[in-house]
């Protein structure tokens, strides 16, 4: 029988589970809200541990695998995990039926969603300052603009499994951003709707080539993205502001099949309400996030303060740990 304690956590889980599968809205900042965030930081650091130390070369480390692996807290792991993965699972039953009867409106919402997700990077940098950061932000938005552009790759229904693993290792690198959306770059890539179809199918496939994609991407990719962050943090959040206005076009709730932009229907002003919506749930949901969390400091500030051992390569959000959890989790 669950303990009290396990059903919060639970709960917690299913909370952050729903987040992630809304494009727009960040799983570590449902963390922090729910109040596990510094502790999903620590669990997260023993799972990337862990599995750095499997790879080939990484012989020779203070911490064996197994070692890490025992100072996970499984009391706060499983059931945040299957809060998760039972989130997902209800959210797979629902989201694509209201996509498919509904396109308009619920890209609409997604719109309206993404564009308050600029208020993070902004944010964090103020205002933008000379020509090579508003340079940046011109060729990051036109970047994402044409990518976002392109048709979906679908072939005979089903996305190619190479497709798959590229987008899952890439919106792992996403997680660990503040205030992005794995979710969100599976829709820039075409592939949100056929990976809730999958969870919903419990298409065992396409589901075990994500995870093993996810956790390429969480082994060879997020170290390199955290390095940026520590060391050029300022010109990341600076790219990703371009990235997330170009990412709009992927939004714009009136298109045709192959992602062509269509003018507005007559009753355009309606899907103002939804893109409202949107967007106040995710402002909403930062105001919580920095009423709860208060300021963090930044790595590499001056407090004078080591880091926490083992915490450098899951610093900015837990959605590494979040990940990994669901990875290895088992369906």
């Amino acid at each position: 029988m669950l303990s009290r304690m396990s059903v919060v956590h639970l709960a917690r889980g299913a909370a952050i589970g729903v987040v992630e599968t809304i494009p727009g809205v960040s799983g570590g900042t449902m963390a922090l809200v729910v109040g596990i965030y510094e502790r999903l930081i620590a669990q997260g650091a023993h799972l990337v541990g862990a599995a750095r130390a499997l790879l080939p070369g990484a012989a020779g480390g203070d911490v064996t695998p197994r070692e890490e692996l025992r100072r996970l807290d499984r009391g706060l792991l499983v059931p945040v995990a299957l809060g998760m993965v039972l989130a997902v699972l209800a959210a797979s039953q629902v989201l694509p039926g209201l996509i498919e009867d509904h396109p308009v409106g619920a890209r609409a919402v997604f719109l309206g969603m993404v564009a308050a997700s600029v208020v993070v990077p902004l944010r964090i940098t103020g205002r933008l300052r000379g020509l090579r950061e508003w340079a940046l932000v011109v060729v990051a938005f036109a970047a994402t603009f044409a990518v976002s552009g392109l048709p979906p790759v679908v072939g005979d229904g089903r996305p190619p499994m190479l497709l798959v693993g590229l987008a899952a290792a890439v919106a792992v690198c996403a997680l660990v951003l503040p205030g992005f959306s794995g979710s969100f770059l599976l829709l820039v890539f075409g592939l949100y709707e056929p990976t809730l179809r999958a969870v919903r199918d419990l298409d065992l496939a396409y589901i075990a080539v994500f995870g093993l994609g996810a956790v390429v991407g969480l082994v060879s990719f997020v170290s390199a993205l955290t390095w940026l962050l520590e060391h050029h943090r300022r010109t990341l959040m600076v790219i990703m502001t371009g990235v997330l206005l170009g990412a709009l076009r992927a939004l714009w709730p009136w298109q045709d099949d192959a992602r062509g932009v269509l003018a507005p229907d007559p009753g355009w002003w309606w899907m103002l309400l939804p893109a409202a919506a949107g967007a106040a749930l995710v402002l909403t949901i930062m105001a919580v996030e920095r009423r709860v969390g208060g300021p963090r400091p930044q790595r590499g500030s001056h407090s004078g303060r080591p880091e926490p051992r083992g915490t450098s390569t899951v610093r900015y959000s837990p959605g590494v740990a979040l990940i990994v959890t669901w990875s290895v989790t088992p369906w």
